[in-house]
């Protein structure tokens, strides 16, 4: 029996094999290559089902502006959970063996591309209904091991946690491809891009990529750093064993782990962190402005940035080493309501100095 054979099998014979890839890197890397040919050569030489889903692909026009930059982070991480909650209406269908409808909130553009991106490469099909459009699993889907390959950069590691949460969730398997490429090569084949990203974008990301670390995070140890050439069989063969040892090795979801939740804490501390910065700041701004068009004088101006600035990086140090902690359900509205509280008294008095001239 040749592996494409063994590989098929049915559904009676062994569990269903569903998992979760990973491919990261810098733009000009070659990731999107690199998941062509990987996904072509598990049809081919495994019999294995795969879908490529690239972010890049998947991201509206819209969402690009006249320059073809990318949308501010705030409005690009929405476009990320968005995109995640599509993928999970697929793989409920898959596991739970149904019908895949549209989510009830979706950018169209986005969710047609999405539908595309899986027809195209054989693993839903549709089905007409007067009312709602739903989408059957097509058999290729169902009747072979499933790899689903998301293509991004995936930078930070918090990116790439959410899609081990969602692994983790449906018990799926779950491991990560990071593309190593010189960044000089990267810059190289992107200015040969017709909608290259800016120079300064991707040299700001190869500052700030965080790689792969499973002696640091044990939801990484299915990981798998690939350096030039990408496309040679043992790289192929390299990558196989890591897909079919996280396809027979799905994450399991455990409701006391302590190092997960611990993890969990971690990527909640960063995310809270971020925002309080970001709104921080916006409120700052908003607060000199609102000065500036009280007449403030120049001098008390500055003196009143420098008090602001300084609190806020007061309040950001104190969050940054745990002496403020807040679940994640309410999230940052008590920094920013103790921020508020503060800056009040402090723009209080600048406004009476300026009320006494």
């Amino acid at each position: 029996m040749n592996p494409a054979e063994d590989a098929k099998g049915t559904d009676a014979e062994r569990p269903r094999k569903l998992g979760l890839c990973l491919l990261c890197g810098l733009p000009g890397a070659g990731k999107s290559t690199f998941a062509r040919v990987l996904g072509h050569w598990l049809r081919q030489e495994r019999g294995w089902a795969v879908g490529v889903l690239s972010y890049d692909d998947l991201l509206p026009d819209e969402f690009l502006d006249s320059a073809g930059e990318q949308p501010p982070t705030s409005q690009w991480k929405m476009f990320r959970q968005e995109l995640l909650k599509y993928l999970e209406c697929f793989l409920m269908a898959l596991i739970n063996g149904c019908q895949m409808s549209a989510p009830s909130n979706k950018t169209e553009a986005m969710w047609e591309d999405f539908i595309t991106c899986l027809k195209d490469q054989d693993l839903i099909i549709s089905a007409a209904l007067e009312a709602q459009p739903f989408y059957l699993l097509a058999k290729t889907a169902v009747s072979r091991p499933l790899v689903l390959v998301l293509d991004d950069n995936f930078y930070y590691q918090s990116m790439r946690y959410e899609v081990y949460q969602l692994a983790r969730k449906y018990s799926l398997g779950f491991c990560q491809l990071f593309l190593d490429c010189p960044l000089e090569t990267c810059l190289q084949r992107n200015g040969q891009r017709p909608q290259a990203v800016p120079t300064e974008i991707i040299r700001l990301m190869g500052r700030k990529i965080e790689r792969p670390n499973p002696e640091k995070n044990a939801w990484e140890h299915n990981s798998l750093i690939i350096g030039s050439p990408a496309h040679s069989s043992e790289a192929n063969l390299e990558v196989a064993d890591l897909l079919l040892t996280a396809l027979e090795n799905p994450v399991k979801y455990v409701e006391d782990n302590i190092e997960q939740k611990e993890t969990d804490r971690i990527i909640c501390s960063a995310n809270i962190f971020h925002k309080a910065d970001q709104t921080l700041r916006r409120i700052v701004s908003e607060t000199m402005k609102e000065a500036k068009d009280e007449q403030v004088l120049p001098n008390n101006l500055k003196l009143l940035a420098e008090e602001l600035n300084k609190l806020k990086a007061e309040i950001l140090e104190d969050l940054r080493q745990g002496k403020l902690c807040f679940q994640q359900t309410t999230g940052i509205s008590d920094v920013i309501s103790f921020f508020c509280n503060e800056k009040d008294n402090i723009v209080q008095k600048y406004f009476s100095k300026q009320h006494q001239h």
